[in-house]
């Protein structure tokens, strides 16, 4: 199974550590190996909430996500994205700013570093809407129900997390954004690019999320109607065709995902830039902690984890709150990669520890099944 499912990681790690080796020696080796594990730390939240999604998929979608996607998000995300933001801000052509991630780091890193505040405010809104719609959504399972139970009847006021997340991002554009830190250590005012910057990455996540949930919702009920199709065939002796809107669904469901990783990944593609400014061997090395995140997210799913260990969805999405939080604050204070890393980690540790004392505790009672989902814990 480890092998089956991690075996292209695999693959990629041996591939992109020969490659670091010939292109700049052992010293190209170890910078590609910490940008790896430096991925993998800042990402494994991204890995369980890619898994609830994911879920929901069918195998092929799923083999779409570990093919397409992966192209996507390594070349795409890690590759493209960088050059892309430095033509933006630069106002050069493609080509140009690809000459100038080749020839001239200093100053490539400079312009996506002086890039950030955008990068930051875009990124911190989509996945602070992530979080306050899972945190507004009443749950039968709850974590820190403390918590939990007052914003899940809040939740019910409609467009909260909408109203929430402009006000969040009023007070980054009149607080943070006027002293946002450029290359150098020198700070301007970006108040106006965070702005825009921000509404941009709401409005995205509006878009993709509601027609991915849109499709949802309409395949549950075509699925519905197609079984009551299949029970009216079988007594008639019917055949009946099957449900071509499938494909729709788990369409846009694939892209709300990519959107979702490419969000994800901003806070790693910046990072990278305190490790190295070479954007062959950032490419390398994030390009293989991506492909452990992907096939990580897909061992979730088949192994069953979430449903095992109920509370990791929500110290992945609490994790998410942080990420948001701290890529708003990064537009006027640097954070070391280290603390953001450690922050999900050490939340997704800590749900997971009470999953497993929820799963002795339920046993200890008298052996409610894996499959009882009803209990609402204190949350510990």
């Amino acid at each position: 199974m480890v092998l089956k499912t991690f075996g292209w990681s695999f693959a990629v790690t041996a591939l992109g550590l020969a490659a670091a080796v010939l292109y700049g020696g052992w010293t190209a080796f170890g910078i590609v190996a910490i940008l790896s594990v430096l991925e993998i730390s800042l990402s494994f939240d991204n890995a369980v909430v890619n898994a609830g999604i994911l879920k929901k998929m069918n195998a092929f979608w799923q083999k779409i996500f570990l093919t397409v996607g992966v192209l996507i998000a390594v070349f795409g995300m890690r590759l493209v994205f960088p050059v892309v933001i430095v033509a933006i801000s630069a106002k050069i052509g493609p080509i140009d700013a690809v000459n100038l991630a080749l020839n001239d780091k200093e100053m490539y890193e400079q312009l996506v570093t002086d890039a950030h505040p955008s990068i930051a405010a875009f990124g911190g809104m989509f996945l602070l809407m992530i979080f306050l719609d899972f945190i507004f959504e009443e749950r039968e399972i709850q974590w820190l129900a403390w918590l939990e139970r007052p914003l899940a009847k809040l939740g019910k006021v409609d467009m909260l997390s909408v109203c929430i997340a402009m006000i969040a991002l009023l007070i980054t554009s009149m607080t943070f954004a006027t002293q946002a830190h450029q290359h150098g250590g020198a700070h301007v005012d970006k108040a106006q690019t965070v702005l825009v910057s921000g509404i941009a990455g709401l409005i995205t996540y509006l878009i993709v999320g509601g027609l991915s949930g849109y499709f949802e919702n309409k395949l549950e009920e075509e699925e519905e109607a197609e079984h009551e199709a299949e029970e009216e065939a079988k007594r008639s002796g019917k055949q009946v065709s099957a449900v071509a809107l499938a494909g729709k669904a788990a369409f846009f469901m694939f892209l709300y995902l990519e959107v979702l990783d490419a969000s994800f990944s901003f806070d790693g593609v910046i990072g990278a830039f305190a490790i190295t400014n070479d954007i062959v061997l950032m490419a390398l090395g994030l390009g293989i902690g991506a492909m452990y995140v992907r096939s990580l997210t897909v061992y979730l799913v088949r192994q069953g984890t979430l449903d095992d260990y109920v509370y990791l969805e929500h110290g992945a999405h609490y994790a998410i709150g942080a990420l948001a939080v701290i890529l708003l604050v990064t537009i006027q204070y640097e954070i070391n990669e280290v603390v953001t890393g450690l922050v999900g980690v050490i939340l997704i540790a800590w749900s997971f520890w009470s999953s497993v004392r929820r799963n002795k505790r339920l046993a200890a009672e008298g052996g409610a099944g894996d499959g009882e989902k009803a209990e609402v814990p204190s949350g510990v």
